[in-house]
């Protein structure tokens, strides 16, 4: 796997935006709209959206939604010039730990039924399938479903260690 080297993950602003939709609209067959990132941006209480950073390049973002013990992963994406270089797992390590520390003790996400890449990456962090929704994504070409995936007991030490473990292979294979 190759890495991204000064790859940074902060907090996504307002301005970071306009990059983020070009690579929304890059990877997503419906994409969501930039007022739509701008409206969950606003509400930091129950939201927390990230970018990765390649030097000044936005190359990813994550967002996650909070709702008392659980945490709803709500989007992931890479641009697709740095997928396999491990910044989802970066982001989503960095989601993990701020949502724990918020207080979550499981969390949960929908993939697409044909997203076999994602499935392996949510499964290295302890998320496994419970179920499908029937025609959750709509596409220009018809529906496909979703997988629905939880991770649970993540405020443990155990929990803490896998995900220490996935940032720590990040690093090795820089």
């Amino acid at each position: 796997m190759k890495v991204v080297e000064r790859l940074t993950i902060e907090p996504m602003k307002k301005r970071d935006v306009r990059a983020v939709m070009a690579i929304e609209e890059r990877v997503y067959p419906k994409p969501w709209t930039a007022s739509l990132f701008q409206s969950e941006l606003l509400l930091t209480q129950t939201r927390q959206y990230l970018v990765a950073k390649s030097g000044r390049e936005l190359v990813g973002y994550a967002g996650v939604m909070l709702v008392l013990e659980d945490a709803h992963v709500t989007t992931i994406a890479v641009a697709p010039s740095h997928v396999r270089e491990g910044i989802a797992t970066r982001m989503l390590v960095a989601l993990a730990r701020n949502a724990i520390s918020r207080g979550a003790q499981a969390m949960t996400l929908e993939v697409r039924l044909s997203n076999k890449a994602a499935q392996g990456l949510y499964r290295r962090f302890g998320f496994s399938p419970v179920g499908v929704r029937a025609g959750y994504y709509e596409d220009p070409g018809g529906r496909e479903d979703a997988l629905i995936m939880w991770a649970h007991d993540v405020g443990t030490p155990e929990y803490a260690d896998l995900l220490t473990s996935l940032e720590n292979r990040c690093e090795r294979d820089a």
